[in-house]
């Protein structure tokens, strides 16, 4: 590598002083002009120089997790306008429906309550749910069981069948 960097540098060198000996009475272009500037004033690149150490990233696997930036401060929201205020109507005081069909409406509700509560004498929901359930259970085992029994046992016999005769 050093012997590289050493061949490189002689075949700069060698070429400085062909630069210098360039004739003063050709015209000079933009880019024979950066090449005649002093090597001081241009910016070497030393090949030798280490490179900056990487910033450490946080890897889960194949994912590099970087820190999340701040998040924005939120903007301020306007206050809200204030609701309406209405006045107040002379007829509030007035019921909607008529006390005969307040009092229907009330007893039909009442009936509906009680054909729909929970029953009583500490009675669990799955309690209830279970005894809803048992009659379509035993319908559809009683449909179903017979079948299912049936084909499990011929696939048994086959198989105990087919152990014999290898």
């Amino acid at each position: 590598m050093e012997e590289i960097l050493a061949s490189i540098r002689r075949i700069i060198s060698e070429d400085e002083p062909a630069a210098e000996a360039a004739p003063a009475e050709a015209p000079v272009s933009e880019p024979m002009a950066a090449e005649a500037m002093p090597r001081e004033a241009e910016e070497v690149l030393e090949l030798t120089d280490p490179l900056p150490e990487p910033e450490p990233v946080e890897t889960h696997g194949d994912l590099e997790v970087h820190e999340a930036e701040p998040e924005p401060e939120p903007e301020v929201e306007p206050e809200p306008m204030p609701e309406p205020v209405m006045a107040a109507a002379a007829y509030d005081d007035e019921p909607l429906v008529s006390d005969p069909t307040a009092d229907q409406t009330a007893t039909s509700f009442g009936h509906l309550a009680r054909s729909i509560a929970m029953p009583k004498g500490g009675r669990t929901l799955e309690d209830v749910v279970g005894e809803l359930l048992r009659p379509l259970l035993k319908a559809w085992l009683d449909e179903n069981l017979p079948t299912i029994v049936q084909a499990k046992v011929e696939e048994e016999v086959e198989r105990i069948a087919r152990r014999r005769v290898s």
